[in-house]
């Protein structure tokens, strides 16, 4: 990676408000570090990492990754009820995941139109609606 990229990932920890330490900017430099949005899993982060010659373990890579999603820089989409993928894009909006690959990609928001949602029940609010559409090759 380029100096750049590492003050992209620098930035991007410290106006989270997180303390930009080597294995934090190595992970976010590969996260966010040439200004493009991407989904992850902790695994291919990890892989990555390995990759690149980066020294970081599995857990450090899911503690890590934790960490940006309590200071609100990471999106978790739960695939499956087992499987976590990692959104550098925040704003709410719609994903595709591709079952044959298991892939995660935005969907267009502009084309998702939902229209009503259910009453919460008493003394809660929803925080949030997260839309994952399945896709799979037409047998």
């Amino acid at each position: 990676m380029t100096a750049q990229s590492r003050d992209i990932a620098t930035n991007w920890l410290v106006d989270a408000g997180l303390r930009p330490t080597r294995q934090r900017v190595a992970l976010a430099e590969l996260l966010v570090g040439d200004g493009r949005h991407r989904h992850v899993t902790a695994e291919s982060l990890f892989e990555s990492a390995k990759t690149k010659g980066d020294a970081v373990s599995l857990a450090t890579v899911y503690n890590t990754l934790r960490a940006f999603c309590d200071a609100g820089v990471l999106q978790e989409i739960t695939v499956d009820g087992s499987k976590s993928y990692f959104d550098t894009n925040t704003h709410d909006h719609p994903h595709f995941f591709w079952e044959d690959e298991g892939r995660l990609s935005d969907a267009p928001s502009d084309q998702l139109v939902i229209q009503r949602l259910p009453e919460a029940p008493a003394g809660v609010e929803i925080a949030s609606v997260d839309v994952v559409i399945r896709l799979r090759k037409k047998r």
